[in-house]
């Protein structure tokens, strides 16, 4: 662990490889687990916002679970997240064949919204934790990504390449700059 601005960052985002494999795995940490996608309470009124732009690109179980749970849950933790279908898929899922994708994200890829997905589904396989003085970044290995991480040590690509653009978009393009660095630091010793 090190510490980098506001952030106490896992050294495992610098060490171990990482690329997603949506042909073997279908986006199963979509539609596995026990709890939908956290959100920030800033998402939490986007989700609502775009529902209406989104809604056409959902499932019509994907629809019954928002309309009846809302856009957004509070867990059985008390922390702001994505609902699910029977307590399954994220209520947001639809499928191409076999393969889980994201509904706000075909949204966003056809210029209907403005809002790519929560950050905490693009920063994945990375999880941050927020506390009073700094956050948390940490890896979160999961053995249904164990497909993305050997496409990553194959493809020679750190966790924190493969997320940078999610990274950038929750710290901002010079706490990034700064990771690079000592991640290129970390390299040459």
């Amino acid at each position: 662990m090190f510490q980098l601005g506001k952030t106490i960052v896992s050294e495992d985002i610098l060490e171990k490889d990482f690329v997603c494999n949506l042909s073997a795995c279908k986006g199963a940490c979509c539609v596995d687990g026990d709890a939908g996608a956290p959100l920030t309470e800033e998402e939490t009124k986007i989700l609502e916002a775009i529902y209406p732009k989104v809604k056409p690109f959902l499932r019509k179980e994907g629809i019954a679970a928002i309309e009846a749970q809302g856009s957004w849950v509070k867990g059985t933790d008390g922390d702001l997240e994505t609902p699910l279908i029977d307590g399954k898929d994220c209520s947001y899922v639809i499928f191409d064949g076999k393969t889980a994708l994201c509904g706000i994200e075909q949204a966003y890829n056809q210029g209907l919204v403005d809002w790519k997905k929560p950050v905490s589904c693009h920063l994945y396989p990375i999880r941050v934790k927020d506390f009073t003085e700094f956050a948390a970044v940490n890896y979160d290995r999961w053995d249904i990504c164990d497909p993305a991480c050997s496409l990553g040590q194959e493809l020679e690509v750190p966790v924190y390449k493969f997320v940078k653009e999610a990274l950038v978009r929750r710290f901002g393009p010079d706490w990034y700059a700064e990771l690079d660095k000592v991640a290129q630091d970390m390299k040459r010793s």
